[in-house]
């Protein structure tokens, strides 16, 4: 619950890094030790149980903000646990869907962090203020827009390809409610 208040009271550079850096490093780490050790089914359920609960709380948290960077602290959350239902698989292609999906994570985090500072400067800090944007920078409007559909997982951007991979191989390991359940907050997080 902490990281809502870390994003907006920290500077932009340094909320991008912890945004992006600890989900790598966690999922590089946890790959590794599958890699080398797999892992029972009694582990497996509490990585299930952890996914939809990230997802659940990052979708269901967003919707009462009303700053720009609480809900990608919230979106943050959530993508932790989409990233993690690649994870919880076991499966060389959950691996893969998880390598697929921190990367256009990254990408995405990277693109909205750039545009923060920006938004800023135009002094936008609520998210009732980014309806004047368009008629302000109208190309700062249009590529935040765009990346915040992404982050929705509206097609055919990168980050529907990134979920649709994350749950084509959670489906393909036969975890069907972890796919439902991230499809629903995946519909409630927009």
């Amino acid at each position: 619950m902490w990281a809502p208040d870390i994003y907006e009271g920290s500077p932009t550079p340094v909320t991008a890094f912890l945004s992006i850096a600890p989900k790598i490093s966690i999922s590089a780490n946890m790959s590794r030790v599958s890699i080398v050790a797999s892992y029972g089914g009694t582990l497996q359920q509490i990585f299930f149980f952890c996914s939809i609960a990230s997802m659940i709380l990052g979708a269901l948290a967003a919707m009462a903000q009303t700053k720009v960077k609480r809900p990608l602290a919230h979106s943050s959350i959530g993508h932790v646990g989409y990233i993690r239902t690649g994870f919880s698989c076991g499966t060389i292609e959950g691996i893969q869907s998880l390598l697929i999906g921190i990367f256009i994570y990254a990408s995405m985090t990277i693109d909205a962090f750039a545009i923060v500072p920006a938004l800023r400067q135009t002094r936008v800090k609520y998210i009732a203020d980014l309806g004047a944007l368009a008629k302000t920078n109208p190309i700062s409007a249009m590529t935040f827009s765009i990346t915040m559909f992404s982050y929705a997982g509206i097609p055919p951007l990168a980050g529907f390809c990134s979920k649709f991979y994350l749950f084509f191989a959670a489906l393909g390991c036969g975890a069907y409610f972890l796919a439902l359940v991230g499809v629903v907050t995946s519909v409630i997080g927009r």
